[in-house]
């Protein structure tokens, strides 16, 4: 985990000059004992038409029939906004994940269950951002469908453009994705059924003490 910057120290932090690191009145501790859960940061990652955000958004449902804190930062979505300057370069892609690696961590601060639906292709730009928080805090979650089912599925038509050529650097197509290596979770959201996926999530939470079994 990155090191956290002393209370009231001046310090810099890139462009930014004498800032100063400010405590909560209310921590990360007093919020889960009030919600009855943990935070913690789920990141679905996978080719475009893997399911990553139909599941993170289904399991985001689940979760919020038991009373629980979430919210669904969705690749798409964040682009209308926070990273609509950011286009689809290496460079962009590597800026566009490490905002929102900073963005899950103020969500997991505040006490909320984030889930985070990108393709983020690299496997650095992952790391990076499971080395922000601490450990058991980041659950990278593989949807792990081959590249034809998602071909096949094209919601949005992106892969039929790629093909055509009139999308330039497509993740799957002319640029790479790097699989994650060891993710907590790897699931075929190729084959299987949404409701088992939605499952093998929320027991791999319960196990790992994030929220409290059903």
């Amino acid at each position: 985990m990155t090191a956290s910057p002393t209370y009231g120290e001046l310090t810099n932090q890139g462009a930014s000059t004498n800032i100063a690191w400010h405590q909560a009145s209310v921590d990360r501790t007093a919020r889960a004992e009030q919600r009855g859960h943990r935070s913690a940061i789920l990141w679905f990652t996978g080719l475009s038409g893997s399911g990553k955000s139909t599941l993170a958004n289904a399991v985001n449902a689940a979760l919020f029939t038991r009373g629980l804190a979430t919210y669904v930062l969705d690749g798409d979505n964040v682009r209308h906004g926070l990273c609509k300057d950011l286009g689809f370069s290496d460079a962009d892609r590597e800026e566009n994940i490490r905002r929102i690696g900073e963005v899950a961590k103020l969500f997991l601060d505040s006490g909320v269950i984030v889930l985070t639906a990108f393709v983020s292709p690299f496997r650095a730009d992952r790391d990076k951002a499971r080395e922000l928080v601490e450990d058991g805090d980041f659950l990278e979650i593989h949807c792990a469908a081959d590249l034809d089912v998602c071909e096949s599925r094209d919601p949005k038509g992106l892969y039929a453009k790629a093909r055509a050529g009139q999308i330039k650097e497509f993740t799957g197509i002319s640029s790479p994705y790097e699989a994650p290596e060891a993710p907590e979770l790897k699931i075929d959201t190729g084959s299987q059924e949404l409701a088992e996926s939605v499952e093998v999530v929320l027991k791999a939470l319960e196990q790992r003490g994030v929220i409290p079994a059903a």
